[in-house]
């Protein structure tokens, strides 16, 4: 008769302690088996033994009821093949992984999920392997729009060794439902802009595609490319709350700046411009605001500086220009 508790506190080795002791006094009583302990008086156990031996008494006569624990595994999607030859091609890979979603997508319809999530795995003859995460704009199991994500993909995807071996994980999630107000809006086929997305950011590359992002910088035109994402909500642009007289007589001057720069020559009169010559504008200074000194990144290898100045012309014109390492530059015109 063998008894044991997990140890995983110190009153359950205080416990199992005891156990072994009860054990060891049975042992020497000649009670070596469960039908021989369970013939014993349970009252007299109680009086020699104490509460412990009671407790094993009631176990070993089904006296005891022991709830079982159900726990279910997280069910994993995913598929993996190996070949059994080499494959250099990308016919066989594709006709896989079509196969590969097919059955993907049949098991999530059987329990009401679509795929959020796909992560393709390429091993090859190497021992090294190639992932990629693929994200569904819009979560789905339709299997031609899945395969031509993947298809997409492997069109520019080139290696130097053959392939041995591919795997497909997909991230299910519930189907998502949603009630747009009077005006919001969302695209008509998340999808097939991503497909698009996608194909550009293969013939472009990943830093020419996507959406530009000013960075926290007063260097003119620094910005930044970020992968495009598309808010669901386009919802209009709250008022500030000034009233339209305010708006009304509010400045309305804004600056047309020309892409790029334009070269200009300025005459200096004690150090201040007195004359602007350039393709786009020519006159002489008659009032001027400036000069507007800015710098950064003198850190790095991007340092800049510029001095900018506002001048308003006889004919009256009002443009900007500046004053940088390269000489003079029309920036813009004021409306």
């Amino acid at each position: 008769m063998k008894c044991s508790v997990a140890p995983d506190s110190a009153a359950a080795k205080d416990r199992q302690a005891e156990i072994r002791q009860t054990l060891s006094i049975l042992h020497k009583w000649g009670i070596h088996t469960l039908g021989q302990f369970a013939a014993l008086d349970r009252e007299e156990l109680r009086a020699r033994l104490g509460p412990e031996a009671v407790r094993l008494w009631d176990r070993a006569n089904g006296k005891t009821t022991r709830l079982l624990k159900l726990i279910q595994p997280p069910e994993s999607f995913a598929e993996s093949f190996e070949f059994e030859h080499e494959i250099e091609m990308a016919e066989p890979l594709l006709f896989t992984l079509r196969r590969f979603l097919q059955q993907l997508s049949v098991r999530l319809n059987a329990i009401y999920l679509v795929v959020k999530d796909l992560t393709l795995q390429i091993n090859f003859a190497n021992k090294q392997s190639y992932e990629r995460v693929f994200r569904i704009p819009q979560p789905t199991n339709d299997v031609d729009l899945l395969f031509r994500m993947l298809q997409t993909h492997l069109e520019n995807f080139k290696s130097e060794h053959p392939i041995v071996a591919v795997a497909l994980d997909a991230q299910p999630v519930k189907p998502a439902t949603q009630q747009f107000r009077l005006f919001e809006t969302a695209l008509r086929d998340p999808n097939q802009l991503s497909e698009t997305l996608a194909r550009l950011t293969g013939l472009l590359g990943a830093d020419c595609v996507g959406t530009p992002v000013l960075e926290e910088t007063h260097r003119p035109d620094a910005f930044r490319m970020e992968p495009f994402a598309w808010n669901v909500s386009m919802r209009f642009a709250a008022d500030t709350g000034a009233s339209t007289e305010e708006k009304k007589d509010g400045p309305g001057v804004a600056l047309r700046r020309f892409r790029s720069a334009l070269p200009a020559a300025v005459l200096l009169d004690a150090n201040k411009p007195a004359h602007l010559r350039s393709t786009q504008i020519n006159g002489k200074v008659a009032d001027q605001r400036g000069p507007y000194l800015a710098s950064g990144n003198w850190w790095d290898e991007k340092s800049w500086k510029r001095a900018e100045w506002d001048l308003e012309l006889q004919s009256g014109t009002v443009c900007r220009c500046q004053e940088c390492a390269d000489g003079w530059q029309l920036e813009g015109v004021y409306d």
